[in-house]
């Protein structure tokens, strides 16, 4: 018996209601813009299957745009052709299915359904076959856009993105190598590798797997690490500033604690951004002056009204938005925001969403390393770093 689905309730019944008003909306539109009068049936029993899986598994491979239209579309082509060139219709019907699954396999479109679609335009009956090619066009791809613009439209309404997002991971520094995380363990060619012995087709894309694979890996880190949590690791004596604080000000704390960052934060301690000394070098008009310290001084000291454009505090220098974690966050989620996305410190936020820590890369390499020693099983001490 196959093992369940793991899908809850409400998972099933949007996918029937998804189908339900799918359907129904192909149906009506087709009834009004063909007529009643179509010798040919205005809603094709394919379309069907077409909806469990636009509705019913809307991520996979084998149920985006590309693959329902354009394999709905091939099949009935050949399904046409070889109608009207091979008598035996039994005949017609097998070798329509066979070369419908050759030719969407070449044009990366193949789509379950569109087999029957194939045997359809064959065995069809003879209004069906009085269409002739205008069966491809009406209702064929008719009924095939519609339906794929309507499982766009349901599908994102209910949470569902849809067509199924490819997941590109660039390189944060653009450079050629790849993510510091994808570095170690399974790698993309690995995938590839097993993915080409494997030589059958998924109704999973790769980009799936390797986020299912992560998502696994966090978990296993979490069996690893136990429950340590940011609030175990971050340091709780910030030094912060305000949107309206000086950039000499804002300079000097960075320089008088050796540290790189900054919180931005409002009158309510809630973290608003983040200024870092790679944020005064950018600022910095560094070819006029020889002496990195010199540079700095003479630009956060420079006379008011020198240059009416001159950033003055630091909220005209902080990056826009910032990323910030709840003192409950894993410590193993830090590792894709340091790792891949390249941030080197990351505020910590509590449950009133003020600003009570902060984490840099450090803190995460000295936590890490402690939980690499620590047995399976036994308990953790966080390192003050």
């Amino acid at each position: 018996m196959p093992a369940p689905l793991n899908t809850g309730s409400a998972e099933r019944l949007r996918s029937c209601l998804g189908a339900l008003l799918g359907l129904g909306v192909t149906g009506y539109i087709c009834t009004h813009a063909v007529g009643g009068g179509a010798r040919a049936p205005l809603l094709i029993a394919p379309m069907g299957a077409s909806a469990v899986l636009l509705f019913g598994v809307p991520s996979s491979p084998l149920a985006q745009p590309w693959s329902i239209v354009g394999g709905n579309i091939v099949a009935a082509l050949i399904g046409v052709t070889c109608a009207q060139w091979i008598n035996d219709p039994l005949l017609a019907a097998a070798t329509a299915a066979a070369l419908a699954i050759g030719a969407m396999s070449a044009l990366r479109c193949l789509h379950p359904p569109s087999g029957a679609v194939a045997l359809t335009t064959v065995l069809g009956g003879p209004a069906v076959t009085a269409s002739g090619y205008d069966f491809v066009l009406s209702p064929v791809a008719l009924n095939s856009v519609i339906l794929m613009l309507a499982a766009i439209a349901f599908n994102n309404a209910t949470r569902r993105v849809y067509p199924h997002p490819q997941r590109p991971r660039p390189n944060v520094h653009h450079t050629a190598d790849s993510n510091p995380s994808a570095r170690t363990g399974i790698r993309r060619e690995d995938f590839d590798a097993v993915l080409r012995q494997y030589d059958q087709v998924l109704d999973v894309s790769r980009d799936d797997l390797e986020g299912l694979l992560q998502q696994a890996e966090m978990r296993a880190y979490h069996r690893q690490f136990g429950e340590v949590t940011c609030a175990d690791i971050m340091s709780r004596d910030v030094i912060a500033v305000q949107f309206g604080t000086p950039l000499e000000k804002a300079w000097t704390e960075l320089r008088r604690h050796d540290i790189r960052a900054l919180p931005v934060i409002d009158p309510a301690r809630r973290v608003i951004g983040m200024v870092s000394d790679m944020d005064f070098m950018t600022h910095a008009d560094l070819h006029v002056y020889s002496d990195l310290g010199s540079r700095f001084r003479r630009f956060v000291s420079q006379p008011v009204g020198t240059h009416s454009d001159r950033p003055e505090v630091v909220g005209q220098i902080m990056p826009r938005g910032v990323r910030t974690v709840s003192e409950t966050t894993h410590i193993a989620q830090l590792v894709p925001l340091m790792a891949d996305a390249g941030l080197r410190h990351v505020p910590v936020i509590d449950a009133q969403q003020r600003l009570s820590g902060i984490i840099s890369q450090s803190d995460l390499v000295a936590a890490l390393y402690r939980g690499g020693l620590t047995p399976a099983g036994g308990s953790y001490t966080a390192i003050k770093v």
